[in-house]
């Protein structure tokens, strides 16, 4: 029995070095624009705010999908290892970004960068993760050369381009207080902001490393679209259900940010009698005003009219489709250990706590 949490510790120890050698030289300016001395506590501190949230880490799911469908392919780790932490590092600065505009609390069991230095300081350090980003990713030229680099860039440059899309209908979709949503649209997002940022994307990236063909890389998307389906559906279970482990200080977060999940969406459709103008009341306030009691309600409710199980279901049908078209579609990803890992990913997926 595979363990899949071990295999994302053993990935990221592998890929925080990596990552920790730009965080700890990207002020190393050459001579002609040199930083004088007198500033060094400036420089120590912009280097602070920027490392907060790759110093926190994470789960390290995107890296190490990079790393295993490289190393499923024949290609040796040490190729894919920039890859990897840049892919890591865009998490860092979209995370960043996506915390000041839901307003989040907390992320990685600890204040929400933006709680802690405000706004203006935490949108500008996720510009600067964002120019490490790149700065790895060019660097890919001294391990792999330079077409497959371009190309790595061109598929970075696609699946962000997909994600910041998405992002926009979530927000927008929000704002407007939208209950008209049908699971169609909410797959969108989905597609748009986990299936290929979170699962088709990072794999995709390790086969192009290893010189997959383009019917390849469209099967590993479609992989991508069933298993990313179940990795948010999941997600969005978890924040109704779970502390994550303790890392979580708000459950039913995604209710105080008013966020389109299936289980909502699924209320909105079932909900009977009057409660539901309370439904869309409580929906409607900004998180400040909403009280935890009336997320618990929203809750409650999910639970009485079945949004819970239908969410439950739904991460159960997806999960099913990936492991079978994982075994019958993905068979060029052949090399072991890495293929009984990623297969191994779906279950932890499915079953996952936090």
């Amino acid at each position: 029995m595979i363990n899949f949490l071990e295999v994302l510790k053993e990935k990221r120890d592998l890929v925080w070095p990596e990552i920790k050698e730009y965080l700890d030289s990207f002020t190393d300016f050459p001579e002609f624009c040199r930083i004088p001395s007198r500033y060094q506590k400036l420089i120590n501190f912009h280097r602070k705010i920027i490392a907060e949230y790759p110093e926190r880490k994470g789960k390290y799911i995107r890296p190490a999908l990079v790393l295993l469908t490289a190393s499923a392919m024949g290609l040796a780790e040490r190729e894919a290892i920039k890859t990897a932490a840049a892919i890591q590092v865009s998490e860092d600065w979209i995370l960043n970004h996506d915390d000041i505009e839901d307003d989040s609390l907390s992320r990685r069991g600890k204040p929400a960068l933006h709680q802690i230095y405000g706004k203006e300081l935490a949108i500008n350090a996720g510009d600067g993760l964002h120019v490490i980003m790149w700065r790895i990713l060019r660097d890919n030229q001294k391990l792999i050369g330079a077409e497959r680099t371009f190309k790595l860039i061109d598929e970075f440059l696609q699946m962000l381009d997909r994600t910041v899309l998405g992002q926009t209908a979530e927000l927008k979709w929000t704002r407007e207080n939208r209950t008209d949503l049908n699971d169609k649209d909410i797959l969108f997002i989905l597609e748009s902001k986990t299936v290929y940022y979170t699962i088709a994307g990072p794999m995709r990236l390790g086969a192009i490393l290893a010189g997959a063909d383009q019917n390849q890389l469209d099967r590993i998307y479609q992989f991508g679209r069933y298993l990313g389906y179940c990795f948010q559906i999941q997600d969005d279970l978890l924040d109704l259900t779970s502390d994550f482990a303790g890392l979580k200080k708000q459950q039913g977060n995604d209710i105080y940010e008013g966020k389109r999940t299936i289980m909502l969406l699924h209320l909105f459709r079932n909900f009977k009698g009057r409660g539901k103008t309370k439904l869309n009341g409580i929906i409607a306030k900004i998180r400040e005003e909403k009280t935890s009691s009336e997320v618990a309600w929203v809750i409650g409710m999910m639970e009485k009219y079945g949004s819970l199980d239908y969410g439950r279901k739904m991460v159960g049908k997806f999960a099913k489709q990936a492991q079978e078209f994982f075994d019958s579609e993905l068979v060029f990803l052949k090399d072991q250990p890495a293929r009984d890992q990623i297969r191994a990913f779906v279950s932890f997926l499915e079953t996952r706590k936090y």
